[in-house]
């Protein structure tokens, strides 16, 4: 069976990048390259200042600096590493199509694709491939089939190891995981492939935690794991509306089922909505799976949990603007966070986006603080659902106008009307919500999209608060 002492890994984002980083520290007889075309990224991540790092991650800095130069290389030169590499990770960008056939359901594989064509160009020698992106069941065998008509010869051997980060706490969940799940064919030269990516985990993972199946159930059940969690959300933030309706307080009653062990308590935080690049695409992809099948009735139930998100987002914006006294025109909404979640300056799919969307359609001015995502993101999100949306160039530059982005949260906040609450990061919590108060116009409202803030401590001082669910 067959040593690995040089892993590729095609893509440098938010799934390559912390994996590589810790496959290169806790396997140091292994070189490891990360290549991307992104020249600027490449750059960043060789930054002799950590804190450049286009990725931020807990933890993260500390591995690339104690990995990087000795193992670990990060460059723009795909075709040696591919060349070099026995092992091949694919990380590239798998985003819902926009276009065409399976258009806002479907992943977009043009890029997954392009790699394989790029790998059996290349490679002179033989490869074991390794999907890593979020992918739709059956992409091994797509990619298979483009190696094996293109290749010169040489064998390759697909393997499905489906990531299972949550961003935030990808070091940790790549240090502890609950389970590495790797799928290969069946067959004698599949299974030494799969005992060879095992052998890469088992430096730092025990027996129990690395799981092995046929490459159909490794695929299927990444997407499944996370409609599961997604549903978990969904669920709460549907009983959230019901609890506002009736006086209910969505926290205990979260409280009171997570205490049942066959429930547990896990992802059951009510909130303005989930976001993150995976939840909604593996969901979507899912309900796509499901009508191509001819399943029509399980596709409904499926999508129905990104409804039900979309919903929320939209129940959030439409309560800041009834509170408003039916008007926010003119108004300056304070929006803390636009990062999807805490700890990370990942913002795809970041509820923010969309309540923003609504708001600014209504004539608000949205005032952001974010402590880890730029004033530039911010700003191409917005355009990048516009012009999606079909909007004209003028029309966007109007829209972005009602934008403006703070380094300091205390700048956001000054002389607004209400304040929103996008992203739970702990900072927010600690502010001087007296002083706050102060700058605000009043009646000063605050809208907590994710319940962190202490209500009663903020009704003492004189604010309005609506929590979700409360």
């Amino acid at each position: 069976m067959k040593k690995i002492k040089n892993i590729c890994c095609l893509g440098a984002g938010y799934v390559g990048g912390p994996t590589m980083s810790v496959i290169a520290l806790k396997c140091p007889e292994i070189k490891v390259t990360v290549v991307d075309l992104n020249a600027e990224r490449i750059a960043a991540w060789n930054d002799a200042d950590l804190d450049k790092l286009p990725v931020y991650e807990p933890g993260l800095a500390e591995v690339v600096g104690q990995a990087r130069g000795k193992n670990l290389f990060f460059s723009t030169d795909v075709d040696s590493a591919i060349a070099a590499a026995d092992m091949i990770f694919i990380a590239v960008n798998t985003p819902t199509k926009t276009y065409g056939e399976g258009k806002g359901m479907a992943a977009d594989l043009k890029f997954v694709e392009l790699c394989a064509r790029q790998i059996a160009e290349i490679a002179t020698s033989d490869k074991i491939i390794v999907e890593k992106s979020t992918l739709p069941v059956r992409t091994a065998e797509t990619l298979q089939t483009i190696l094996d008509s293109n290749g010169k010869g040489v064998h390759f051997e697909v393997l499905s190891n489906p990531e299972f980060l949550a961003e935030g706490t990808a070091i940790d969940d790549l240090f502890n995981a609950d389970r590495v799940l790797i799928g290969g064919q069946q067959t004698p030269s599949g299974k030494e492939a799969i005992q060879s990516l095992v052998d890469v985990y088992a430096h730092w993972l025990s027996p129990k935690q690395i799981l092995t199946t046929n490459v159909w159930s490794s695929e299927l059940s990444k997407l499944t794991a996370n409609a599961f969690l997604a549903q978990r959300i969904s669920s709460i933030n549907a009983l959230s509306a019901l609890c506002e309706a009736t006086e209910a307080d969505v926290d205990e009653v979260a409280h009171a089922i997570g205490t049942d062990s066959r429930i547990g308590p896990k992802f059951l935080k009510a909130s303005v909505g989930f976001g993150g690049s995976c939840f909604q695409k593996d969901i979507l992809n899912l309900v796509y799976l499901c009508r191509y099948f001819n399943l029509p009735e399980v596709a409904n139930y499926w999508e129905q949990v990104i409804i039900m998100n979309d919903h929320q987002k939209y129940r959030f914006a439409k309560s800041i603007i009834t509170t408003l006294f039916n008007t926010v025109n003119g108004k300056k909404i304070a929006f803390l966070g636009w990062a999807f979640k805490k700890d990370t300056n990942d913002t795809r799919e970041s509820a923010a986006i969309y309540v923003a969307e609504y708001l600014i359609e209504d004539g608000a001015e949205i005032h952001v603080y974010d402590p880890k995502v730029s004033e530039a993101k911010i700003k191409s999100d917005m355009r990048y659902l516009w012009e999606l949306n079909g909007l004209t160039e003028e029309k966007i530059i109007e829209k972005l106008a009602q934008i403006v982005v703070y380094t300091t949260p205390m700048e956001a906040v000054n002389k607004a009307h209400a304040v929103a609450v996008l992203t739970e990061w702990d900072e927010f919590v600690s502010y001087d919500w007296n002083a706050i108060y102060t700058h605000m116009y009043k009646p000063a409202f605050v809208f907590d999209g994710r319940n962190i803030l202490d209500m009663e401590k903020l009704t003492g001082i004189g604010f309005q608060v609506k929590g979700i669910g409360k």
